[in-house]
């Protein structure tokens, strides 16, 4: 009965249930390939396949983290780091839209600069 005449309560947890279905999405958009089906012979393989799911939604999260890092460390204004953590609150790092899931890639190392500045990630300071 709390759920139907509670409407904070309605909202927050179809909010979470907006997260889990938002995972699925996100699992099912890297696992691509035969239909999401694992055509594979035993448990171990099954496990291999589901374990480089779980590192390359890993590898995008943790993308999505750094290169928001990088830009609100970048922001110098109070009010405009405030304006992207409200938005950062409201949404999720959980997404993958600006990935090209059948891209070529080139891991190759080189001299180039590097994305991200890390020592200035790492000193940044957001009280919440």
């Amino acid at each position: 009965m709390r759920y139907l005449s509670e409407t904070p309560l309605r909202q927050a947890i179809e909010k979470q249930l907006n997260k889990v279905e938002l995972s699925h999405q996100f699992a099912k958009a890297v696992f691509f390939g035969n239909n999401q089906e694992f055509k594979f012979g035993t448990k171990e393989e099954q496990e291999v396949a589901l374990s480089c799911r779980h590192l390359i939604q890993n590898s995008i999260i943790l993308w999505n983290y750094l290169f928001l890092s990088e830009k609100i460390s970048e922001t110098k204004s109070e009010t405009e780091i405030e304006k992207l953590l409200d938005t950062l609150r409201g949404s999720s790092v959980m997404t993958w839209q600006h990935i090209n899931m059948h891209g070529e890639y080139d891991f190759e190392v080189s001299n180039r600069k590097p994305l991200f500045d890390l020592k200035k990630i790492l000193e940044l300071k957001i009280e919440s």
